[in-house]
């Protein structure tokens, strides 16, 4: 018997990352732990940088809106699963669904560019130190911050509408802990072809052209170091840049290890606990390695409460 069509849901059922009732107390601590951590680093990271007049250059201005993006990304997600388990209720509606759809692909796509006009800024700020400030002055790092933004809403727009185009079939129980693009589109009746090439395209546009422009920025930066003859130099060069190297390699390496994980297996439970590595932990360790790695900010925010 075919399962009934079903062109509005009026709700959807996260699953979420287990179905055992004693390890739902454990769960709900563990991720209100770290979206709190992930909260106050990344706002403290921001409130240093605004009230440090030192730190008002481009590389903490992306900064800055980085750990925004963070902040947002996160917010998104878990507290509706925090709800949801403090509820005892696994119900999203469809609205709420396509909400925090558009809104997590928003601040991911974000965190995408973001990423990548940071390492535009260090390749300027080490291959090209003479010129940096009059390369990255203001109204550029605002074009970039804009037409960043712009892509991200255009791109999480796009997939929504072809979303709402879907009828839904009567089995609305999404394997996850928040409305993933492909986990809705598997629940789909009608067919999601147009979809599928919607999502390669924009993949393939808005998350491959980026990444090889980071891997063609350190190619630059790398090779302009090797030149520098003295140690201190070198080390100093490289200090500029390792935090933000350290940054790119967990959100893409975590992000491209669960989506070519979840292609290689047929367990959407995997995906979903896999996918908490670029969706909570890289966010939530962001300020931890600008922090550490950076004096200019540890500083700024001991100057801040002090």
């Amino acid at each position: 018997m075919e399962p009934e069509n079903q062109t509005l849901p009026s709700a959807f059922l996260l699953l979420g990352l287990s179905q055992e009732a004693v390890l739902q107390p454990l769960i709900f601590w563990l991720f209100l732990s770290m979206y709190l951590i992930t909260f106050i680093g990344n706002l403290f990271i921001i409130l240093a940088i605004i009230s440090d007049s030192h730190l008002h250059t481009p590389m903490y201005f992306f900064l800055s809106n980085l750990s925004f993006a963070d902040i947002c990304f996160t917010s998104s997600t878990i507290p509706k699963m925090l709800l949801n388990i403090q509820m005892q209720s696994k119900a999203i509606t469809y609205g709420e669904c396509l909400t925090q759809m558009y809104f997590f692909m928003i601040f991911g796509g974000l965190d995408n560019f973001l990423l990548t006009t940071m390492a535009y800024d260090r390749f300027v700020a080490i291959c090209h130190p003479l010129h940096y400030m009059v390369i990255m002055n203001p109204k550029l790092c605002g074009i970039l911050l804009l037409v960043s933004w712009i892509l991200s809403v255009l791109d999480s727009l796009l997939h929504c509408l072809m979303v709402l185009r879907l009828s839904f079939c009567t089995n609305l129980e999404i394997p996850h802990f928040f409305c993933e693009l492909n986990q809705v589109l598997r629940l789909a009746c009608s067919d999601t072809f147009l979809n599928d090439i919607v999502i390669y395209f924009t993949a393939g546009l808005l998350g491959i052209i980026p990444l090889t422009g980071i891997i063609y920025s350190y190619s630059k930066i790398v090779s302009s170091v090797l030149k520098i003859s003295s140690a201190s130099g070198k080390y100093k060069a490289f200090s500029t840049c390792g935090s933000h190297l350290t940054v790119v390699s967990l959100f893409y390496g975590t992000g491209l290890g669960v989506y070519l994980s979840s292609a290689a297996t047929e367990n959407p439970k995997n995906s979903a606990i896999a996918s908490v590595m670029y969706t909570v932990v890289t966010p939530m360790l962001n300020p931890f390695i600008y922090s550490l790695r950076n004096k200019d900010i540890k500083q700024a925010i001991i100057k801040f409460f002090s």
